[in-house]
């Protein structure tokens, strides 16, 4: 099995079609289909399944693909990371749920470089994009959390995606509503309490919404829900609308301002309050880069002051 392979393997399941990816590749499409036989004859599965409308992955195939992809996508990084300093600019970007404390730690770090030396990205985004983000290296690094009712199945799509949670901080509920909502200044908020008002929580596509859900204690049943895809607009429904969500209490004031604020969530019988084990997932076996070794320091940093303060 060879590198090029792969990549005429990963290029005919991009193009669907044997005849655009050896135009694409710049070979004949006899070249292609018996490097393409030959790779099939090694591995002992049939990984294209040919049809009149072009070629498909088959269940088997489709496997080897994901991983032929992470493959040769760690090889073009590396090979990147060795390529001529003067023209290559190197690449960082960070996958994550919507915390302003990863935000702020992304700021932090891309201070210590040269912006026009490097190419930085952050993206806050659904559960299952940081998951996906990382497992095809789009992101180094993702930031989620898990607790009781998730981590099974969090785990799972870990496991099959060669990735690897590392804990980072944990915390128990807390509600986050706007300053002058009525009941901002209690000592601590019941769900009873909050019957009144929206809860607010952020889209997720695919799955069991509560397994993939940013938001503490969202197997709970609330009578009035609002579902956002963006911090701006979540701010926006909690000033506009008295709403509120459920979150870990760690916020960023100097990226989100004082307009909000966080009370302790009081449980009861019939709602237990939950352990949040936030933390990063990283590809199995891979080893953090300059940039994100500074990125974890930065969070770490951050959460500490979290911890001496509470």
């Amino acid at each position: 099995m060879t590198i090029q392979q792969l990549c005429y393997a990963i290029t005919i399941a991009e193009c669907g079609s044997m005849n655009k990816a050896s135009e694409k590749l710049f070979i004949s499409q006899p070249t292609l289909t018996g490097a393409i036989k030959d790779l099939e004859s090694e591995i002992g599965i049939s990984i294209f399944l040919r049809t009149h409308k072009g070629v498909i992955p088959t269940a088997e195939g489709g496997d080897f693909i994901e991983r032929a992809k992470g493959i040769y996508d760690q090889l073009r990084l590396l090979q990147e990371s060795y390529a001529d300093k003067s023209t290559l600019r190197r690449r960082f970007s960070v996958s994550t749920q919507h915390y302003s404390f990863a935000v702020k730690a992304f700021v932090e770090m891309a201070k210590r470089f040269d912006i026009s030396e490097y190419e930085f990205a952050i993206f806050e985004t659904e559960t299952m994009n940081v998951i996906n983000d990382v497992a095809r290296l789009r992101s180094e690094i993702g930031i989620l959390y898990m607790n009781n009712l998730n981590r099974r199945a969090i785990t799972k799509l870990l496991g099959e995606h060669e990735l690897i949670f590392h804990e980072l901080i944990k915390c128990r509920a807390y509600v986050y509503l706007w300053k002058e909502h009525p009941l901002a200044h209690e000592s601590s908020i019941s769900l009873a309490q909050l019957e009144p008002y929206p809860c607010l929580s952020f889209r997720q596509s695919g799955g069991d919404g509560s397994f993939f859900a940013e938001e503490i204690l969202s197997e709970n049943i609330y009578p009035r829900t609002i579902k956002a895809s963006d911090r701006a607009t979540m701010l926006n429904l909690m000033i506009g609308l008295n709403g509120y969500t459920l979150c870990s209490g760690i916020i960023s004031e100097e990226l989100n301002g004082e307009s909000c604020v966080v009370v302790p969530f009081r449980d009861d019988d019939e709602n237990p309050n939950s352990i949040m084990e936030i933390g990063y997932i990283t590809k199995k076996y891979s080893v953090l880069s300059e940039m994100g070794g500074h990125y974890i320091d930065e969070i770490k940093k951050y959460l500490s002051t979290v911890k001496e303060e509470s």
